[in-house]
């Protein structure tokens, strides 16, 4: 048996860390409702707050199952809803389907409403109407805007997956262009090398068949070493079929394009040029140096193809262009460019464009002769090819190796840029890695789980500071027989200057008065010249004895002019 490996460290601190900061966010909502005092049943709310907190933890096996179990709870406690807010975005990130997402948070939403209009008059605000009112202040806030939050994001994830995708094969397509475009260019090759090699090593057998002829009357005890040049010359012819046979069939150049001795030279040039010319196509040559006559046949095979293929492309897709060829040889290389302006007109569609593959051959041919290739559209917008190829290249130049390292032709990964193409571009160090589009992400959720909490506790204040308090009508009076803070808490407190206008007017004190108070609100004008004031007298115990109104008498206010 198997043994299961437990999951990566980072996941089993996520499992735990999420639940946790969602339940101190429930806790958070939890004391800002209690501080308010709109918090009935306060130790059933923790429960409850605690049970949804373990249910988010199941979100990822039972999505819907826990989204509606946790609507329905935030209708019985308002304290559940951070944590149906995060269970919303979750779910509503990881469900692609539409109408199946839609119709979720629609139940969910329609949960928590009946579930707060049922708890209403028990746990919540008091009545129906009210719990529907606070219903509908949290079902926005914990259900309908984390869910579209989440559809967002979970589409936007989506599609970078999609757009990564496509990439990916884009660039596996590409670079199976570019391997089928260097094999082919190789079996160019190996087809020019099997004309050449194969050209000379007839010569070598035919002279020494009459070699042959001429030994067996001459000297016949020499006539074995002639008969073995030639064998070998025949096995050799074998063997180079058999060895370039490996790569794929043996493309040659044939009609009036055929490759010979004369290939690549000034005179060849000048032939390509002409047939340009003949064309329509408006082509001047620029040669700077001797011929190539005298070097080897790779370099001139090299520049003939260059040349020829660069020229095609222009019949291809500028032939209203200028085009200027230009030939540098030097002792140390040979450097082509082929330079051609932009066409008239509008610019080609992107479906008449070429494939490209004709310039990876040429890269590869230039680069297993260790030159440099370059190919690139002009900001003018026309296009040059621009090459430089050794003169006597160094080393064994076999198909199959790169004559830069002597090494096998490996392909790069795609992210590592090609060095040696002109439009490679370096890495962005500014990209964020991700680790940090992680943390951002993670920042960014915090901020957004506060704000709604901090909605959900507004809204449900406003819901239970609307709900009716139960008292109507005019405040109640003092009475005897309540105490001293039952009194108190009717507004009646005493005041010092009614105490000091009753004092000498005032009527005797009733038996077991331990103190009495003379509140401001008692004392309203009867007549003129005298006041009516209430006394309150309460015995030891602080219990209210009597209540006593009498009259004091007033002085009139006067100016002071009128003071005798």
């Amino acid at each position: 048996m198997v043994p299961i490996s437990p999951p990566p460290r980072p996941a089993r601190v996520r499992a735990v860390a999420e639940p946790a900061g969602i339940g101190l966010a429930g806790l958070a909502v939890y004391g800002a409702v209690g501080h308010l005092g709109f918090l009935p049943y306060p130790l059933l709310q923790l429960v409850v707050l605690a049970a949804g907190t373990g249910l988010f933890a199941l979100r990822r096996r039972w999505p819907r199952a826990v989204l509606l179990t946790l609507a329905a709870l935030t209708g019985l406690v308002p304290a559940v809803g951070p944590v149906t807010a995060a269970a919303a975005y979750s779910v509503a990130r990881r469900t692609a389907g539409p109408r199946r997402r839609a119709r979720l948070l629609a139940a969910a939403g329609v949960l928590l409403v009946v579930g707060a209009t049922v708890a209403g008059p028990r746990l919540g605000p008091g009545s129906a109407a009210y719990g529907l009112a606070l219903g509908l202040v949290l079902a926005p806030t914990a259900v309908i805007v984390p869910g579209l939050v989440g559809t967002a994001q979970g589409q936007q994830g989506r599609l970078l997956r999609a757009l990564r995708e496509r990439g990916d094969a884009a660039e596996r397509a590409r670079r199976l262009a570019d391997s089928e475009a260097r094999t082919h260019e190789r079996s160019r090759i190996a087809a020019e090398m099997h004309d050449l090699v194969g050209h000379r090593l007839s010569l070598v057998s035919l002279h020494a068949g009459g070699l042959e002829l001429a030994l067996e009357r001459a000297a016949p005890e020499l006539r074995e070493e002639a008969v073995l040049v030639r064998r070998t010359t025949g096995d050799a012819m074998r063997e180079l079929r058999q060895a370039l046979g490996v790569l794929g069939p043996l493309a040659r150049d044939t009609g009036p394009d055929a490759l010979t001795d004369a290939t690549g030279t000034r005179a060849d040039i000048e032939a390509l040029v002409a047939q340009s010319r003949d064309g329509g196509i408006a082509v001047r040559l620029d040669w700077t140096g001797p011929d190539l006559d005298a070097r080897p046949a790779p370099v001139r095979r090299a520049v003939h193809r260059l040349v020829r293929e660069a020229l095609t492309n222009v019949h291809r897709y500028a032939a209203d262009a200028h085009v200027t060829v230009t030939v540098v040889h030097g002792d140390a290389q040979v450097r082509v460019t082929v330079r051609n302006g932009a066409r008239p007109g509008p610019p080609a569609p992107a479906e008449e464009l070429g494939t490209g593959r004709g310039l990876t051959g040429l890269r590869e041919r230039v680069e297993l002769l260790g030159g440099t290739f370059g190919a690139a559209a002009l900001p003018s917008g026309g296009f040059r090819v621009d090459a430089a190829v050794p003169a006597e290249p160094a080393g064994d130049l076999v198909p199959g190796r790169s004559a830069r390292g002597g090494g096998p032709d490996v392909p790069r990964p795609p992210s590592v840029p090609d060095p040696s193409a002109p439009d490679a571009a370096a890495p962005d160090a500014a990209v964020v890695g991700p680790d940090g589009r992680r943390t951002a992400e993670v920042l960014t959720l915090g901020f957004g789980l506060a704000a709604l909490s901090a909605l959900m506790v507004v809204g449900t204040a406003f819901v239970y500071a609307a709900q009716p308090s139960g008292r109507s009508g005019p405040a109640p009076l003092p009475r005897v027989g309540m105490t001293y803070g039952e009194v108190a808490g009717l507004g009646v407190q005493d005041n010092g200057a009614v105490r000091a206008a009753a004092t000498g007017h005032e009527p005797p004190r009733p038996a077991g008065t331990a103190g009495c108070i003379y509140p401001f609100n008692g004392a309203t004008e009867r007549r003129p010249g005298g006041l009516l004031i209430a006394r309150y007298c309460f015995d030891a115990a602080q219990r209210l004895i009597a209540i006593d109104r009498f009259d004091v008498p007033s002085v009139r206010d006067t100016t002071p002019w009128e003071i005798p």
